[in-house]
C-alpha cells in the first residue's frame, strides 16, 4: 500500500484507492489565522466546493467574509488546540475505516469519497453530492477525539456506500407509497451506526464521551414507543394525511439529535444480523422494505414491539 502522508504542507492529501481525506483548507485557515498568505485557501479544494455548496443553498460565501472569519480573534484563540486536533486526525487509518464499513454494504455499493477537514464559521458538518463527487464535510472541533473523527467518517462513509446501491421503484406506486418508501430509507442512518463500529457487539457510542453514550441509553429504552411513533407517521403518509409541509416536518423530527431513524434502524439492524446474519441485513439494503419485514420474523419469540401488518401490506 502507498501512503500519502500528510506533513506540514498546505493543502496535503491522504489517500487510499478511492477514499482520501483532504486538510487543504483547514491548513489554509490556519495559515492566515498566523498572519500568512491567503492565496492557498482560495486554491483549495475543500474551499472551492464548501463555496459551491453554499451557493446551491442559496448562502453567498464571499471570500472577503471568509478571510475575516479566518482572521478573527475566535479563529486565533484556538489556533493552537484546532492545530493540535488537525494532526490527531489526519492520523486517521482510512484503509481501516473502509474495511470496517465495507463489511456491512453489499459488493456492488461504491466507496469514493473525498473527506474535507474544515474550519469555517458554522458548527455542521454534512455529505454532500453523493450522486456525483461525494463528499464528507467534517468540522474541525478540537473537542472531538481522533477515535470519534474515525467513527463520524465510518457512519457517513456508509452513507456514501448506501446511496450507491439502486433502490427498488416502480411506475405503479401512487406518491403517497413513493413518499413513505423514500422515508424507509431514513432508517439507513441505523445501519450506518452499526457499520460505523462493525459490530452488533459493540455499543454505537463505545467512543463516544459519557454524555452522548448516557442519552443514547436513555433514548433505547424508548424504542417500543418510538417505533409505534414512525410506524403511524408512515400510516399517515400513506393515507394521504399530510401535505409535503407537515410530512417534512414530522419525518425530520425524527432525525432529531440521533432519533427514531438511527435508534430504530440500529435496533432493526441489530436484531436482523443477531438472528439472521449479517448477510441478511446487507440483502435489506437493495429494498429498506425488507428491513421492517426482516425484523418482524426475527423479533418472533422476543419480548420486542413489531410492525403491524396494515403498515407491511400497504408498503409492499
Amino acid at each position: 500500500m502507498i501512503r500519502f502522508l500528510l506533513g506540514l504542507a498546505i493543502g496535503t492529501v491522504v489517500a487510499l484507492g478511492q477514499v482520501r481525506i483532504d486538510a487543504g483548507e483547514a491548513e489554509a485557515v490556519l495559515a492566515i489565522a498566523a498572519g500568512k498568505d491567503p492565496a492557498a485557501l482560495w486554491t483549495s479544494e475543500g474551499y472551492a466546493r464548501l463555496k459551491k455548496r453554499d451557493a446551491e443553498f442559496g448562502r453567498a460565501l464571499t471570500d472577503a467574509d471568509f478571510r475575516k472569519f479566518a482572521e478573527s480573534n475566535g479563529v486565533k484563540q484556538q489556533a493552537a488546540a484546532l492545530a493540535t486536533a488537525l494532526e490527531e486526525w489526519k492520523k486517521a487509518d482510512i484503509e481501516a475505516i473502509a474495511t470496517r464499513v465495507r463489511t456491512y454494504l453489499p459488493e456492488e455499493a461504491k466507496l469514493r469519497a473525498t473527506v474535507y477537514i474544515v474550519i469555517k464559521p458554522q458548527s455542521n458538518s454534512f455529505v454532500y453530492d453523493l450522486a456525483n463527487h461525494p463528499a464528507i464535510f467534517l468540522r474541525l472541533d478540537p473537542a472531538k477525539s481522533k477515535a470519534e473523527f474515525d467513527n463520524t467518517v465510518a457512519h457517513e462513509l456508509h452513507h456514501v456506500g448506501f446511496a450507491s446501491i439502486p433502490q427498488a421503484n416502480s411506475s405503479s406506486w401512487s406518491d403517497q407509497k413513493r413518499a413513505a418508501i423514500e422515508w424507509v430509507g431514513a432508517f439507513g442512518e441505523g445501519l450506518a451506526m452499526l457499520a460505523a463500529v462493525g459490530s452488533a457487539d459493540v455499543h454505537p457510542h463505545m467512543m463516544s464521551p459519557p454524555a452522548d453514550r448516557a442519552r443514547w441509553d436513555a433514548d433505547m429504552r424508548n424504542f417500543p414507543r418510538d417505533l409505534k411513533a414512525v410506524e403511524k407517521f408512515l400510516l399517515d403518509v400513506l393515507a394521504g394525511k399530510l401535505d409535503k409541509a407537515e410530512q417534512q416536518k414530522q419525518g425530520m423530527a425524527f432525525f432529531g439529535v440521533q432519533g427514531p431513524w438511527y435508534t430504530v434502524g440500529w435496533k432493526m439492524a441489530v436484531v436482523v444480523e443477531e438472528a439472521k446474519g449479517r448477510a441478511a441485513l446487507i440483502d435489506c439494503m437493495h429494498d429498506m422494505r425488507k428491513l421492517l419485514i426482516a425484523y418482524n420474523q426475527a423479533a418472533k419469540g422476543q419480548s420486542l414491539p413489531v410492525w403491524s401488518l396494515e403498515l407491511l401490506e400497504q408498503l409492499v
